[in-house]
């Protein structure tokens, strides 16, 4: 998506071109594993030290939640890093967890899919599209074939 078109205006219009862009299921795979350890990571931090860095996930997501509903209005890329931030404030072990997630992110996209990341135009909710992927793959669902299936009309439509 080009940076000077204008801007997709809600989550649920971007959806479907989010999901257009895992067309082949080695980028949707390497994307779950990236999320996985992710998450994995953040668990392994609430373990350790439950009051920082649970108040730090409470308040990166209270701050990305704010930020959520202005993505179709401007870029959260300031929002997303200031997240990062605070999560990394709460236990610095999390900052492996954001670079193995965007790690195996990024590989599918340059490698495999060869597109560019919807994180650079839209990063909030391409993380909250992450997510939802993430959950839809742990349903049994967009592991082969086309993950149009579930992408729900064109933009456009």
């Amino acid at each position: 998506m080009s940076t000077d078109s204008p801007r997709i205006p809600s989550f649920a219009a971007f959806w479907p071109y989010y999901i257009g862009e895992y067309r082949h299921p080695v980028c949707r795979r390497l994307h779950f594993v990236g999320t996985t350890l992710f998450g994995g990571i953040v668990l392994g931090c609430l373990t350790s030290r439950p009051l920082w860095f649970g108040g730090a996930l409470i308040a990166a997501l209270a701050l990305g939640a704010v930020a959520f509903k202005m993505e179709g209005k401007r870029s959260g890329t300031l929002v997303l890093i200031s997240m990062i931030g605070l999560l990394v404030a709460g236990h610095p072990a999390i900052l492996g967890g954001v670079v193995a997630a965007y790690a195996f992110a990024w590989i599918g996209h340059f490698k495999v899919e060869h597109n560019r990341p919807a994180t650079f135009t839209y990063p909030l909710w391409s993380l909250a599209g992450d997510f939802r992927m993430w959950g839809e793959m742990l349903r049994g669902r967009l592991w082969s074939g086309d993950a149009s299936e579930i992408a729900g009309p064109a933009l456009g439509d």
